[in-house]
C-alpha cells in the first residue's frame, strides 16, 4: 500500500513504495544453452519474472534464483532472477528547495506591506549607489492568485499539519537534527539517451500502417522480437503476470505485468479509440504553457484548444471519472473548470491539493511565497450524458467523491514524477474497472498509459539492480 496514513484531512503517500511493490525481476536464461535464437532485430523483449512477494524491505538478501528449465534438446538450462528497485536517491528530499529564513530575509529585504490588500508596492532599488523607487503593479492573474490562495492557505496548513504529525509518530518522516548546512552528494540522475518524444516525431514520417498491422501488440511469453515501428501507433499489451524488458533505440526500460501503453503524440490517439475500449478513471496530466516552458525548451505543451480536442467523451465510459493536474495559475484553473469539463460533459464533483512536503515533514517551498508553492491541484468531475444512464452494474453504488481532500507525500526529484492515484480513487471506481493515464511517463499495473514519454521513468537507469547472491 502506497497509503501511510489516511485520516478525515485526506491521505499520506509513500510514493516510493509504491513502485517498488510492482516487484520488477529480470528472469534470463543462462548462457549457453538458451543463446542459439539471439535476436538480430533492434527492439527486443526478454520476459521477466515477479513472485509472489508485494514489497521488498530493507533488509531483503535473497535477491537472485535459479531454476533449470528443459531446453528444446531436452537438457536443462539455468533460470537467473534479477531483481530491481528504484532508485530511493530521488526521493531523498530532506530539506526545503527554498527555506523559509532565506524566504523571509527576502521579504524583508522590500518593504513590509500586505500583497493582497494594496495593488502597488514600493521597493527599493540600488542603482549606481543611489536609490530610486519603482512601482510594481500586480496583474489580474496575480491577484486571483493571491486571493485563491487566502481561501485555501488553511485547508493547506491544518490537514497536512494532522498527516504529517501521524507520519512523525509512525517513523516515516523523520526530525531532522543535524545542520543544515552539512554536505551532501549531489544526485547524478541517470542519462536517457533516447528521446522518445523525438521518436514519436519520426514515427509521422514512417509509412502509414493498415488496419490489421494497428491492432493491439500483445507480448507473449516466450522471447519474441519486434522492430520500432511495431510500438509506434499501436497499443502494446503485457498481460502477463510477468514483468517485461524492452530495448528501444539502445535504451532499456521496463514494463510491469498487467499494463499498456500508447506511445505517440496527440496528432495520434486513434489507437485508443479504435480498440473500443472506455475507461472507468481517466487521469490527466496536461503539458501545460507557461513562461519558464518557452524559454526553457524543456518539453514540449499543449495549447487550451488543443487539450480540448483530446478525445474524453469517446473514451470515458458512463460516470467516469476524470481527473486532471493543474498548476497555481489560475487561467488554467478557471479553463479547466468553465470551459474544458463542460466541452467534454464532465461535470466537477471536487477539488483536491497534492501537498509536497521534506522527509522530516516540512514543505519544499514556504506557504506564502509569493513565487512558488507547495501544492498543487486536482479537479475531479464525473462525465455526465444528457440522458442519465445507469451504472454499468445496478448493484455498484457511486460513492460521493469529498472536496477538498489533500494529498501529502515527499515528492520525486524527477520533474513531472506525480504521485500515484490509484489508492485513494479506488472507492470512487467500481472494482476492476478499466484505468487510463494521459500524459504519462510511467506505467502502472492495471492501467493503459499514453504519452509521447510515456516510457520515460521505466528507464533502467533509474532503477537499481539489487545485489546478486550466489
Amino acid at each position: 500500500m502506497s497509503v501511510v496514513r489516511e485520516l478525515s484531512p485526506g491521505w499520506l503517500l509513500d510514493h516510493l513504495s509504491f513502485i517498488n511493490k510492482i516487484s520488477y525481476e529480470l528472469h534470463q536464461h543462462h548462457e549457453p544453452c538458451c543463446s542459439k535464437n539471439e535476436p538480430t532485430s533492434s527492439v527486443h523483449l526478454d520476459t521477466l519474472h515477479v513472485d509472489s512477494v508485494s514489497s521488498f524491505g530493507a533488509s531483503a538478501t535473497c535477491i537472485a534464483s535459479t531454476t533449470k528449465p528443459e531446453n528444446d534438446d531436452g537438457g536443462n538450462c539455468e533460470m537467473f532472477i534479477q531483481k530491481y528497485v528504484f532508485r530511493s536517491e530521488l526521493f531523498d528530499v530532506t530539506k526545503p528547495y527554498i527555506t523559509s529564513a532565506i524566504h523571509k530575509e527576502c521579504q524583508q529585504s522590500n518593504e513590509k506591506e500586505d500583497l493582497v490588500n494594496d495593488v502597488k508596492k514600493e521597493i527599493s532599488i540600488s542603482v549606481n549607489g543611489k536609490k530610486r523607487k519603482r512601482c510594481v503593479v500586480f496583474n489580474q492573474g496575480e491577484l486571483d492568485a493571491m486571493e485563491y490562495h487566502t481561501k485555501i492557505r488553511g485547508l493547506i496548513l491544518d490537514g497536512s499539519s494532522q498527516l504529517i504529525q501521524e507520519g512523525l509518530r509512525s517513523g516515516f518522516l523523520h526530525p531532522l537534527y543535524e545542520k543544515r548546512d552539512k554536505y551532501t552528494e549531489p544526485i547524478t540522475l541517470p542519462l536517457d539517451t533516447c528521446n522518445l518524444s523525438e521518436l514519436c516525431e519520426m514515427a509521422k514520417h514512417l509509412p502509414s500502417l493498415n488496419e490489421m498491422e494497428l491492432q493491439t501488440l500483445q507480448l507473449m511469453d516466450d522471447d519474441i522480437s519486434v522492430t520500432e515501428q511495431d510500438l509506434f501507433s499501436r497499443i502494446v499489451e503485457n498481460n502477463s503476470s510477468f514483468t517485461k524488458m524492452i530495448t528501444l533505440m539502445g535504451q532499456k526500460y521496463l514494463l510491469p505485468p498487467k499494463s499498456s501503453f500508447l506511445l505517440s503524440d496527440i496528432s495520434c490517439m486513434y489507437p485508443l479509440l479504435s480498440c473500443k475500449k472506455t475507461y472507468d478513471v481517466i487521469v490527466i496530466d496536461p503539458p501545460w504553457q507557461n513562461k519558464s516552458v518557452k524559454r526553457s525548451n524543456r518539453y514540449s505543451y499543449l495549447s487550451p484548444l488543443q487539450i480540448k480536442q483530446i478525445p474524453i467523451p469517446k473514451l470515458a465510459a458512463p460516470n467516469c471519472l476524470v481527473v486532471t493536474w493543474v498548476t497555481n495559475r489560475q487561467k488554467h484553473l478557471r479553463f479547466v473548470k468553465e470551459e474544458l469539463y463542460p466541452s467534454w460533459s464532465v461535470e466537477i464533483v471536487a477539488e483536491w491539493h497534492w501537498v509536497k512536503i521534506t522527509s522530516s515533514g516540512e514543505f519544499v517551498f514556504p506557504l506564502d511565497s509569493p513565487h512558488k508553492k507547495p501544492y498543487e491541484g486536482l479537479i475531479l468531475g464525473r462525465v455526465r450524458e444528457k440522458a442519465a444512464l445507469p451504472l454499468r452494474n445496478a448493484d455498484v453504488k457511486e460513492l460521493p467523491i469529498p472536496d477538498h481532500k489533500l494529498i501529502v507525500s515527499v515528492p520525486c526529484t524527477l520533474h513531472s514524477h506525480k504521485p500515484p492515484l490509484a489508492e485513494v480513487l479506488k472507492d470512487y471506481i467500481k472494482p476492476e474497472g478499466e484505468c487510463l493515464e494521459l500524459f504519462a511517463r510511467n506505467l502502472q499495473p492495471g492501467w493503459t498509459s499514453w504519452g509521447n514519454e510515456v516510457l520515460k521513468f521505466q528507464h533502467v537507469d533509474y532503477f537499481v539492480a539489487l545485489e546478486s547472491k550466489s
